[in-house]
């Protein structure tokens, strides 16, 4: 469903989705999905390097600055 709110006059319209609208919102809802699992490995790997060097992410953080 698509929900549009017309401010100015407080009209509220919802409609379904149109397929080109319900396509894009599948490929954006895997996109998403995707991203977080990148997100999710790359935080783990930065984690097992800290754990490796013996070092807390606060530790880490002191040397970048």
């Amino acid at each position: 469903m698509v929900r549009i709110h017309n401010t100015e006059t407080d009209q509220i319209i919802d409609r379904e989705m149109t397929d080109a609208e319900f396509a894009q919102y599948k490929a954006d809802e895997a996109q998403l999905v995707a991203f977080r699992k990148q997100e999710a490995t790359t935080a783990s790997a930065k984690a097992a390097l800290l754990n490796r060097l013996g070092m807390t992410a606060e530790e880490a953080a002191l040397l970048l600055q």
